[in-house]
């Protein structure tokens, strides 16, 4: 696993590459894979085609079950699009960021309103500092040690492409 800090953005690609290759082994006949909106979608989706997974993608979102809906609002999802019974299933979480466990909460939320699986794993691309609850993920291509008020995020370039941005937010005590 790679360790960075805020002065070196990760390579995304790579990390993306470690991430597939992590998938690809945990892969069983049981085995479906949801991509968290957004990064984690866009990730979700490359599997399914780089590991011709087709059938056993779908969409998950975060946002009916946010805790912080009074400080971030509605924020712009798509809806959930689960296109198989998770009931018995192996599910693989695929996201870009871990960082506080809100999200991963929300989603686990979500993710029981569709049925009961029998294992969830949770594999992101950068496990970074600053949980609030105790979520662990499965497998994380690197870990970051950013500040409170850094936010590192998954985007899509022109051609497709993933690459990290760093951005600056105002941080309150109340995160």
């Amino acid at each position: 696993m790679n360790a960075l800090t805020e002065h070196e953005l990760p390579n995304a690609e790579k990390l993306y590459a470690d991430l597939r290759a992590a998938v690809q082994a945990a892969l069983t006949p049981q085995t479906v894979v949801l991509g968290i909106y957004s990064g984690g979608a866009w990730l979700a989706q490359r599997l399914q085609t780089d590991l011709q997974l087709d059938g056993r993608v779908g969409f998950i979102s975060s946002s009916m079950y946010r805790d912080d809906f009074a400080k971030r609002g509605l924020a712009q999802s798509l809806p959930t699009d689960i296109p198989f019974d998770i009931n018995g299933a192996q599910v693989i979480l695929i996201d870009d960021v871990l960082h506080t466990g809100r999200t991963i909460r929300a989603v686990l939320n979500e993710l029981f309103d569709y049925g009961r699986p029998a294992q969830v794993q949770l594999m992101v691309l950068v496990d970074r500092a600053g949980r609030q609850l105790p979520f662990a993920a499965d497998f994380a291509a690197a870990q970051a040690d950013l500040t409170p008020e850094k936010s590192l995020n998954l985007t899509k370039n022109a051609d497709h492409g993933l690459q990290f941005n760093l951005k600056t937010r105002e941080v309150s005590h109340a995160e």
